[in-house]
C-alpha cells in the first residue's frame, strides 16, 4: 500500500500538532468475519453525510483465516491522508478483546477504547501454535483509563441479528462521535440488507445504551 501525504505529525506527547483543528482519527480493528470493514463504511458515510471530509484506508490481512483486519478512518475539515499514526487516535474501536490489547499504544492522551468482550481464538491459537493470553480484560483495564467493554455478540443476538455485532459496536461508541441521530438511522439503513434494517437498529440502539 503506498502512503499519501500526511498532514500528522506526532510529538513525544501524542498529540496530533500539525493536524487541522477538527480533525477526528479511528482505528477499528478485529478478526475476519466480524464485520469491521462494514462498519468502517457505516462511518465513513455517516461523516459524509455530515459534510466531513473523509480517508479511510483498510489492512485485510488473513481475514478469510480469522486474521486479524485494520481499519484507518479520519475526517475533519480537510483530509489529506487514510493512516492514523501510532498514538494519535481519538477513538480505538475493537470487536475482539485480544486486538483491543494490541492496538490500545494507538490511542492518543484522553482517547476512548471501545471493545466487545468477546474472546475470538486467532488462527495461531486455533491450529494449537500458540495459546490465547490470560487476563486480557484485566490487562486492558491496566493499560487504559478511559475504556467501555460491550458484549456485542449477545446484544446482536437479543436484537435478533446475531451478524449485527458490527451495529452494536457502533452503537456502543456513537456517544464518542458527532453524527446526529438522523444521519446513523439513515446510513444504517442505507447499507445494510432491507430485510434486517430493523434488526441492525435495534442492534445499535442496544450498543448505545448498553452500561
Amino acid at each position: 500500500m503506498t502512503e499519501m501525504k500526511s498532514d500528522t505529525c506526532v510529538d513525544p506527547s501524542g498529540v496530533d500538532k500539525a493536524a487541522p483543528a477538527g480533525t477526528t482519527n479511528i482505528i477499528i480493528t478485529g478478526v475476519g468475519g466480524q464485520g469491521v470493514i462494514m462498519a468502517s463504511y457505516v462511518l465513513g458515510q455517516a461523516a459524509l453525510a455530515d459534510g466531513f471530509d473523509v480517508k479511510q484506508s483498510e489492512v485485510h490481512g488473513m481475514s478469510q483465516r480469522g486474521g486479524s483486519v485494520l481499519s484507518h478512518l479520519r475526517f475533519g475539515r480537510k483530509i489529506w491522508s487514510p493512516l492514523v499514526t501510532q498514538g494519535t487516535a481519538h477513538l480505538l474501536l475493537s470487536f475482539e478483546a485480544l486486538e483491543a490489547l494490541r492496538y490500545v499504544t494507538w490511542l492518543r492522551p484522553g482517547g476512548m477504547l471501545v471493545y466487545n468482550t468477546l474472546q475470538v481464538n486467532p488462527s495461531t491459537v486455533s491450529s494449537g501454535l500458540a495459546e490465547y493470553p490470560t487476563g486480557v480484560h484485566s490487562q486492558i483495564a491496566a493499560a487504559w483509563d478511559r475504556v467501555r467493554g460491550v458484549n456485542a455478540t449477545e446484544l446482536a443476538v437479543k436484537a435478533g441479528n446475531p451478524k449485527a455485532a458490527n451495529m452494536v459496536m457502533l452503537g456502543a461508541a456513537a456517544n464518542s462521535l458527532p453524527f446526529s441521530d438522523e444521519t446513523w438511522a439513515r446510513i444504517i439503513a442505507d447499507v445494510v440488507p432491507p430485510k434486517t434494517v430493523e434488526a441492525n437498529m435495534l442492534a445499535f440502539g442496544l450498543g448505545r445504551s448498553a452500561e
